[in-house]
C-alpha cells in the first residue's frame, strides 16, 4: 500500500444548529462554527433542527411504530461524522425542549450514537451570558449518553449585535476565541481518531469494567 493510499481522510463533523426559527443568531452562529471548521480541514456537514420532525417522545409510540423518521435521520447523520458541534439557544435557563426530545429519541438507536462521539457545545443569545446556563444542562444528557463533551463551551452575548455582514463576529477577540476552540476541538478528535490517544472505553458507573447491557434512557 503507498503512503498516500494510507492517509487518512478529513475529519467529519456535524453542526447542528438547534433553534427551530429561521432567523436565530444560533443558526448563525452554526455556520460560523462551519466556516472555521472547514478552515481548519475538517469535512462539515451543517444541518437544523427543524430537518428532523419528530413527535414528543412516547415510549408508547416507540414500541408500537419504531422510531420516527426524523429520529432516524438523525441518526444516520451522527453515525457518518466523528464529532459533532451543537449551537443551542437557550429557554429558560436551560435546554430548549425540541433539542432535548431530539436526544431522547435519537438515543433509543441501537448501536447508541452518541456514545464516544465528541461535541463542542456553542450559543447564542441577546442576555449577557449567552446561554451558557443551557450549555450546562445540555451537557447532562449528553455525558450521560457517553459523549465526550468539550470542556471549553463558547456562549456569545448581545448575539442580536455580535454579527457583521460577512457572518464573522464584530469582536476580534470573540472571533479569535471562537476560531482558537474549533481548531483545539478538532485537534482533540484528531488525536483520538487517529492516533488513538485516549481510553476508548467509558463507564456508566464507576468501576465497572464490563460490557454490560445499555440502560434504558428514556422510562416513563
Amino acid at each position: 500500500m503507498s503512503t498516500a493510499a494510507a492517509q487518512p481522510g478529513p475529519l467529519r463533523v456535524l453542526v447542528l444548529g438547534a433553534a427551530l426559527r429561521a432567523e436565530s443568531t444560533n443558526a448563525r452562529l452554526a455556520a460560523l462554527v462551519t466556516r472555521l471548521a472547514a478552515d481548519a480541514g475538517a469535512t462539515v456537514d451543517l444541518a437544523a433542527l427543524h430537518e428532523f420532525d419528530m413527535p414528543l417522545y412516547d415510549g408508547d409510540v416507540e414500541a408500537a411504530d419504531g422510531l420516527p423518521a426524523g429520529a432516524l435521520a438523525l441518526r444516520d447523520r451522527l453515525e457518518l461524522c466523528d464529532a459533532f458541534a451543537i449551537s443551542s439557544p437557550e429557554y429558560n435557563a436551560s435546554v430548549p425542549g425540541a433539542l432535548k426530545n431530539a436526544i431522547d429519541w435519537v438515543s433509543r438507536a441501537r448501536p447508541q450514537p452518541f456514545r464516544t462521539k465528541h461535541a463542542l457545545l456553542v450559543s447564542a443569545s441577546p442576555s449577557l451570558v449567552g446561554g451558557n446556563r443551557g450549555l450546562w444542562a445540555l451537557r447532562v444528557p449528553l455525558e450521560h449518553l457517553g459523549t465526550r463533551v468539550y470542556p471549553d463551551m463558547f456562549s456569545l452575548g448581545r448575539s442580536h449585535q455580535a454579527f457583521a455582514a460577512d457572518g464573522l463576529l464584530t469582536d476580534p477577540g470573540l472571533q479569535q476565541r471562537l476560531a482558537e476552540t474549533v481548531t483545539a476541538f478538532l485537534g482533540l478528535v484528531e488525536a483520538d481518531a487517529r492516533y488513538g490517544c485516549l481510553q476508548r472505553r467509558w463507564y456508566e458507573f464507576l468501576g465497572d469494567r464490563t460490557e454490560a447491557a445499555v440502560t434504558q434512557r428514556a422510562e416513563g
